[in-house]
């Protein structure tokens, strides 16, 4: 017995009962937060605000298949960003997809960070900060919308990366943000930025970190580009290099902060240290006590 075909729009459908089948999809997938991931497709498809979907307690049939569909991929460990296209760092939303490095929450920290080191220094000149390996723009970006006084430039290796970034860059500039400038470049070779040698008052990075053969989430190990996430044997060898680049770029007073593995906060800080002209190198931990960034102000020479 066939089913009667129904106009589309009219006849509609429960959605919470839906989104407690995908939180069960999710969870037996393993997904690390089932309920959260299956409320942000959902917003997605409708296209409202998470916070919006108890104002929706309907949806049609058509909305109910491509939430099913997004689930199912979701249950294949395919990033939640992937399928949402957007990933977010401070007030900004990022195009994000295959072949860029997803920001983590966490890097959130740096942001502020920066923002508070931009607001205590109250610059007598307009501010120059850099994001080293800038990935999708994330940091960059979310500095720019934040202090527009502010001049950004962000460097990326990966020619794909740097599409994203470049994508995320004119979106930002329509949207009435500054510009920011994005450079290809190799963040440990001793020339990448040298017009701006002397002359930065803040570096953020970033960087691939994690040491070869570690574990991870089949949504990183599968899906984030294997460049921007490992770094040799240790995970150091790309911060190791970067430091001098640092070093370099910096004016005296400069800060700098660099986000590295959870095992490495004393390593990056005496790597700060044998390089020498850094002051008030500082290990800081993320919101679960584990450490995250480092943290280092350039000498006044």
């Amino acid at each position: 017995m066939g089913e009667t075909p129904v106009a589309s729009g009219h006849h509609r459908v429960p959605l919470r009962p839906a989104i407690n089948e995908a939180v069960g999809v999710l969870a037996a997938a393993g997904v690390p937060s089932p309920q959260i991931d299956a409320e942000h497709l959902a917003a997605h498809i409708l296209e409202v605000e998470r916070p919006r979907l108890a104002l929706i307690p309907m949806v049609t049939p058509e909305q109910l298949e491509r939430f099913r569909k997004l689930v199912a991929r979701r249950a294949e460990r395919v990033p939640l960003q992937h399928l949402t296209g957007i990933a977010s760092m401070g007030e900004v939303d990022l195009e994000v997809g295959p072949g860029v490095f997803v920001p983590r929450p966490e890097t959130e920290l740096i942001f502020a960070w920066a923002l508070a080191q931009l607001e205590a220094a109250g610059h007598d000149h307009p501010p120059i900060v850099v994001d080293l390996c800038t990935g999708s723009g994330a940091l960059a970006l979310a500095i720019a919308n934040a202090r527009p006084d502010v001049e950004v430039h962000a460097v990326e290796i990966d020619p794909t990366a740097r599409q994203w970034a470049q994508r995320n860059a004119d979106r930002q500039a329509a949207l009435g943000d500054t510009p920011i400038t994005v450079h290809a470049g190799d963040v440990t070779d001793p020339a990448v930025l040298a017009e701006l040698d002397g002359r930065v008052d803040v570096v953020v990075a970033n960087p691939p970190y994690i040491p070869a053969g570690a574990r991870l989430d089949p949504e990183v190990a599968e899906h984030d580009p294997h460049s921007a996430l490992f770094a040799g044997r240790d995970g150091l060898a790309v911060i190791g290099p970067m430091i001098a680049t640092i070093a370099r770029l910096l004016r005296p007073e400069g800060v700098t902060a660099v986000e590295h593995d959870d095992s490495h906060g004393p390593r990056v800080a005496a790597l700060f240290e044998a390089q020498g002209g850094f002051v008030g190198i500082a290990e800081h931990p993320d919101l679960a006590g584990k450490p995250r960034f480092v943290a280092a102000r350039s000498r006044n020479r």
